[in-house]
């Protein structure tokens, strides 16, 4: 019996290790169970063992096992069958433990794509795929884009489902996929303002007890019904959320509750909404529940209540960091480099954002509350200054002190606001500069530029970064006339801050005054990008183009003028002003025709009106025109002698009588008058005719005295003429010859707005239309049809002259 048993493998040990090919020892097995040290073993080895699990595979080899002494008995040898491993398969090759010699694995087996399995897989895949694109449609603002693919993926999903009742179990169904397909299906219908769609989609969700939480989705059918003012149905389903959302999600329902408060406010409930908002403020206080409780005791009219809500509202936490935290404590150079970083990352600007909504609020607040929460409104603002002080937002109650004063010059109380103004003077330099950008406004707006550029300079000293103190100090350069360094200071303000439009626009009313057209055109076409819709913006393009001689772009640019404000009378009138120069008489009429319209006391529109009807051979039309001139300068005895004028021309001469007797009673010194009168009176036969003769002739004869006397003063230098020719038109009784009468004729008749007048002041310049100076200094212009038509009126002769529109 061998006392020393060594189990071993039946293995060649070259196989495994050093490549001994002819050892290979036997053992003794016959007495095993006499062998103390091997049972021994196996009594303390047996219950160590782990059981097998694992399934040995069919295809492996079976291992050799070892023989006793020739006595047939054997036992297998399990060490090496789990790695595949066989001496027979191994003989004479190389160590493959990994099998690789046997050849690459079997290829993968195709998947069948016509199994329904894979349809619906790959139909569900398409529908994910079409939410997806619908949900980025939406965020790029491609409404109608998103709502398309939101009804593909809804029509799919309904393919979807049936082939998965045909093939599975209806628990099998994917209720998330029809969820999402339907929520956001219902999002693109609300988005494209289809809220009935909506509201049905919606209503096939809630009703749908498979889908957990859909009660939530009622907030959504509130809101719709609130954009529709069906307040009442939107407070029910409002309660209808809350009532199904749990307690545990009190951020939710503290937004519900604040959309109930809101819609109470909206129908003028305000008690509800103000138990909403308290109830608000007691559990999760924010700003903007906060305002809106300032607002509905505003509305009841509780002082008190409201200075409580205001001193909640204060007090909200913002729970944003402190600027000192982007200080630097130390040199440290990694230190600083990462305050730097964090300085303007999108969390700080978040938390900028919010502190700047929390300002607006309180600002707002204390502008709406402090007229009424005492005996004045400059009391109110004491007091709420005081409560901000004494807040997180020490910094705003400066801005209140200048709010105060901004009420003082709403109120026109100028002096108020001066003296609150310049309070603000020992402050610090960005309070200092805006108190002194304000004083120098209301000082420039009184015209008392030295005190305004005392000021400007002040603002600008104290904050140089300020664009309304360098608008305002150039402001006062430019009525000063310097509109070279005018400009700088414009260039300086927009350097600073980009978006500043009246620096904008008033370096471009001085490239104007320097006639550096284009450059000024760039300024306004530039401003036009910004204020799409300013009148003032495209009058001055289209006043631009003008001065460069091209109407027809001030034609379009005056065309999108009155497109925006479409009454505007002047614009109107340039436009027909325009076209006159353009030849272009019956679009001219049109527009001066409405500016007649909307503002029917403009001469200038009066006049060209009358002489275009003349011209057009309806001098009955033209009469209403000139009568209304008449009243609107009584004085003036032009427009009288025009309406007999035209009362000739239409053959109406008893009428022309009439009104040639009652214009002499009114003037008895008008030359003209008489003269018509005289020929009148002779061709219908009446006796007055004599005394108006004898009248004629002794105002002739005083004309001729007067002008005897100042020829006898004059010179004899060359420019006696000139004086000559003065003294002569302050006579009313001078006769003038037919060419010199048709050319003031002609001047007059063409004093329609000038082609180069701004048009602010188009509206402020006089037109002389006085008749005592006749012969006043004139700008010679080409005739029109209308002119030459009058001047040869057949009814005038060489003893009345072209009269018909005396000067």
């Amino acid at each position: 019996m061998m006392q020393n048993v060594h189990l071993a493998p039946e293995t060649d040990e070259d196989d495994l290790y050093s490549g001994y090919n002819d050892y290979n020892p036997t053992y003794d097995t016959e007495e095993l169970e006499n062998d103390t040290a091997f049972q021994q073993a196996v009594r303390t080895s047996h219950g160590r063992r782990p059981p097998i699990t694992a399934k040995i595979p069919s295809t492996a080899v079976t291992r050799p096992v070892a023989t006793g002494y020739g006595d047939g008995v054997t036992r297998p040898m399990t060490a090496v069958r789990a790695a595949g491993f066989t001496k027979a398969a191994l003989r004479g090759s190389a160590f493959d433990p990994l099998g690789q010699s046997r050849g690459p694995a079997p290829p993968l087996e195709a998947k069948n794509e016509d199994s329904p399995e894979e349809k619906i897989r790959q139909l569900e895949k398409k529908v994910n795929e079409l939410v997806e694109e619908s949900c980025i449609a939406n965020s790029c603002g491609d409404l109608k884009l998103a709502l398309e693919k939101a009804k593909d993926a809804g029509r799919k999903e309904r393919v979807l489902v049936r082939q998965r009742e045909q093939v599975t179990t209806p628990e099998n169904i994917n209720l998330d996929l029809t969820y999402s397909v339907l929520f956001n299906l219902a999002s693109q219908y609300s988005a494209n303002e289809m809220y009935a769609e909506a509201l049905n989609t919606y209503q096939v969700i809630v009703k749908n007890k498979m889908f957990s939480n859909a009660g939530r989705l009622k907030v959504n059918m509130g809101n719709i019904y609130l954009k529709q003012r069906n307040y009442s149905k939107a407070i029910k389903f409002y309660r209808m959320a809350l009532d199904q959302i749990p307690s545990v999600h009190k951020e939710m329902r503290i937004k519900i509750m604040q959309n109930i408060g809101v819609t109470f406010i909206k129908t003028g409930q305000y008690s509800d909404a103000i138990n909403s908002f308290e109830h608000i403020m007691s559990m999760a206080p924010n700003l903007k529940a906060g305002f809106n409780l300032i607002l509905s005791y505003f509305a009841v009219g509780d002082r008190d209540k409201m200075k409580k809500a205001f001193q909640k509202l204060i007090a909200v936490p913002l729970e944003i960091d402190e600027d000192d935290k982007y200080i630097s404590p130390s040199d440290d150079p990694h230190t600083n480099l990462v305050i730097e970083a964090i300085k303007n990352d999108h969390l700080r600007q978040m938390e900028r954002e919010r502190k700047a909504m929390a300002e607006k609020y309180i600002m707002t607040a204390a502008k709406l509350i402090a007229p009424v929460i005492e005996t004045s409104f400059a009391v109110g603002y004491d007091w709420c200054v005081e409560v901000v002080k004494a807040s997180q937002y020490v910094e705003l109650a400066n801005d209140l002190e200048i709010n105060k004063a901004i009420t003082y010059l709403r109120q026109k109380d100028f002096n108020q606001a001066v003296e609150t103004l310049k309070m603000f003077e020992k402050k610090d330099s960005r309070v200092k500069s805006a108190a002194a950008t304000n004083l120098s406004f209301l000082y420039y707006l009184e015209n008392e530029f030295a005190q305004a550029s005392s000021y400007a300079d002040l603002a600008v000293n104290s904050d140089r970064y300020n664009p309304s103190a360098l608008t305002n100090k150039g402001n006062t350069v430019f009525a000063n006339g310097d509109y070279e360094k005018a400009a700088e200071f414009y260039k300086e303000a927009l350097r600073n801050d980009s978006s500043c439009t009246e620096a904008l626009y008033n370096i471009g009313l001085t490239y104007k005054k320097l006639n550096r057209l284009d450059e000024a055109l760039d300024c306004f076409l530039k401003l036009h990008a910004i204020l799409r819709n300013s009148a003032q913006v495209l009058f001055q393009i289209a006043n631009v183009y003008e001065l460069m001689e091209d109407p027809n772009q001030a034609i379009e640019w005056l065309m999108q003028l009155i497109s925006v404000v479409p009454t505007d009378s002047r614009a109107l009138s340039k436009l027909g002003e325009l076209y006159d120069s353009e030849g272009d008489k019956s679009q001219a009429f049109q527009y001066y025709y409405e500016s007649y319209r909307y503002f029917p006391s403009n001469i200038e529109v009066i006049e060209w009106l009358g002489a275009y009807y003349i011209d057009t051979q309806f001098c009955e039309k033209a009469i209403q025109y000139f009568e209304r001139a008449s009243l609107i300068q009584p004085t003036q005895v032009k427009w009288q002698l025009m309406v007999a004028s035209c009362f000739r021309r239409s053959g109406n001469y008893q009428k022309a009588l009439d009104t040639y007797k009652d214009i002499h009673r009114k003037f008895p010194e008008n030359v003209e008058c008489l003269r018509f009168l005289v020929r009148l009176c002779t061709d219908i036969g009446l006796k007055e005719v004599q005394e108006y003769a004898t009248k004629l002739k002794r105002l002739e004869k005083m004309k001729e005295i007067r002008e005897q006397r100042i020829k006898s003063g004059r010179d004899s230098s060359g420019g006696s003429r000139s004086r000559r020719e003065g003294s002569a038109g302050s006579d009313s009784g001078q006769i003038c010859s037919a060419s010199s009468k048709g050319e003031r004729l002609s001047t007059k008749l063409r004093a329609l707005p000038g082609t180069n007048e701004p048009y602010e002041s188009s509206s402020n310049k006089e037109i002389d239309a006085s008749y005592v100076d006749p012969l006043g200094p004139q700008v010679e212009r080409p005739k029109t049809a209308a002119k030459k038509r009058i001047d040869e009126d057949d009814f005038a002769d060489e003893e009345l002259g072209d009269d018909l529109l005396p000067e």
